[in-house]
């Protein structure tokens, strides 16, 4: 059995990765911990960060919130920080796993997990999120997009750890929406799922609009010529069943034990239709 580490500042993490250079570091363990009973994760000792109160806090100033990593889902979805300048976030939250998973997963974890299933993700991409990694000796920022490179994959270095998300607030989006389709309605796994941000003017016309998909690539999908197509015109049906059609074109799902791409591929636009009725 691995022993766990329960260090209770940064300082003394940088300490326990120097001792223990085969450390493998954790804070929910929704993910690793479920690995690590079945053989398939690395590392001793566990370094559980839950206990470092700096990646727990949630902070917004100059309109830039700024999400500790170490945040539960529930914690995080229920802030009226998320609540007010990413509600799309919040909406993506609650639909994580089950309330057990919610209370114990973290926006770290779920972010360096990299799934192209991850409920968080596309959400985070349209609201054009961007990681911040320590390490003893260094501290550097990337926009989620570059940080994420396929599945399971991630720009993490050795030594390092994701400790803070920053997020531009999207209050000016009167739109805010994110829905998954799955194969049950608690505990599935995102067949496919979309986030979207609409900003619309006086006369509701969409000033901006940012998509994005998971479960229907290798990481999220930003579908940029549906968003071209839906500028300038008002979320009518019409327009956005033209919009479905490239979304479809955009995605490149596989056919796995969940799902056939081509029915990934319909789900996908069909997903779009649906901000007709907000």
């Amino acid at each position: 059995m691995s022993r766990v580490l329960l260090p209770t500042s940064l300082g003394e993490l940088w300490a326990i990765q120097g001792d223990e250079p085969g450390c493998a570091v954790f804070a929910g363990g929704t993910d690793l911990l479920v690995r690590k009973r079945a053989g398939i994760a690395q590392g001793d000792p566990l370094v559980c960060l839950e206990r470092i109160p700096e990646l727990r806090e949630i902070q917004e100033s100059n309109g830039l919130l700024r999400i500790g990593a170490g945040i539960t889902h529930t914690a995080c979805s229920a802030s009226p920080l998320v609540i007010k300048h990413a509600p799309v976030l919040a909406l993506a939250l609650r639909r994580i796993g089950s309330p057990q998973v919610r209370n114990m997963g973290t926006m770290g974890g779920n972010i360096c997990t990299a799934s192209p299933a991850g409920d968080s993700l596309p959400s985070l991409h349209i609201l054009k999120a961007e990681v911040v990694l320590r390490s003893r000796e260094s501290e550097r920022a990337l926009p989620l997009a570059d940080f994420i490179r396929g599945p399971g994959k991630t720009d993490l270095r050795p030594g390092e750890i994701l400790t803070e998300v920053r997020i531009p607030s999207a209050v000016d989006f009167q739109v805010q929406h994110f829905e998954k389709v799955g194969q049950r309605n608690a505990q599935a796994i995102a067949v496919v799922s979309l986030a979207a941000l609409v900003r619309l003017n006086r006369r509701g016309i969409v000033e901006e609009v940012r998509l994005a998909l998971g479960s229907v690539g290798p990481t999220v999908v930003r579908p940029r010529e549906a968003e071209e197509a839906l500028a300038g015109r008002r979320l009518s049906l019409t327009a956005l069943r033209q919009a479905a059609e490239l979304v479809r074109s955009a995605v490149s799902p596989i056919d796995d034990i969940r799902a056939t791409a081509a029915y990934r591929k319909e789900v996908a636009g069909n997903l779009l239709l649906r901000l007709a009725a907000l």
